[in-house]
């Protein structure tokens, strides 16, 4: 088992990264998608790179950390952990390639998810005979799945937070004055 766990937090960088770099650019220049599937939409109006790199890191914090105390301290609750946020992590790629095929446009986050997902299913599926799945086993799963799903609510209002912050007061977005090399 110990041998999958760290996979989870670098699966996620490998998957984020693509999202920080691409999803402004998307969004500025799909602004019709705002109109036309406003639920979906509204919470990524006025997006920041600021704003999503700051909350993926926040992100990032539960993947890592899970991940390392479980690689260090085994035992059935930091594994059910491990696997529910991993399980959310895999439903996270679900929904961004259905997003794409709804939408009928790439999504920067569309070629990790159709990479991720499989590998993701691959590596659950190989630590299922490895795991001891009691009731403390599954609430953990159960708890971990919930977790990730109020830590993205989460992330979405830190990021507004942020873009409020730093539209409020552009001076923060001074650029840096030009040296001389």
């Amino acid at each position: 088992m110990r041998e999958y766990l760290l996979l989870l937090p670098i699966i996620f960088i490998f998957h984020d990264m693509e999202e920080i770099a691409g999803f402004i650019w998307f969004f500025k220049r799909n602004p019709y998608l705002f109109e036309r599937f406003p639920k979906t939409m509204n919470p990524y109006r006025g997006l920041t790179h600021e704003g999503f790199a700051l909350a993926v890191y926040e992100e990032f914090i539960p993947f890592f950390g899970i991940s390392l105390l479980a690689y260090y301290f085994p035992n059935d609750i930091l594994y059910g952990l491990w696997f529910g946020i991993f399980m959310a992590l895999a439903g996270h790629f679900v929904i961004h390639i259905g997003h794409t095929v709804y939408i009928r446009k790439y999504i920067p986050c569309f070629i990790t998810s159709a990479i991720c997902l499989p590998v993701s299913i691959l590596i659950l599926v190989k630590c299922v005979p490895l795991m001891t799945f009691n009731v403390v086993t599954i609430i953990s799963i159960a708890a971990s799945v919930v977790l990730m799903n109020v830590n993205l609510k989460l992330c979405h209002r830190l990021f507004r937070f942020i873009n409020k912050k730093i539209k409020a007061d552009p001076a923060q977005m001074r650029p840096l004055p030009e040296t001389a090399d």
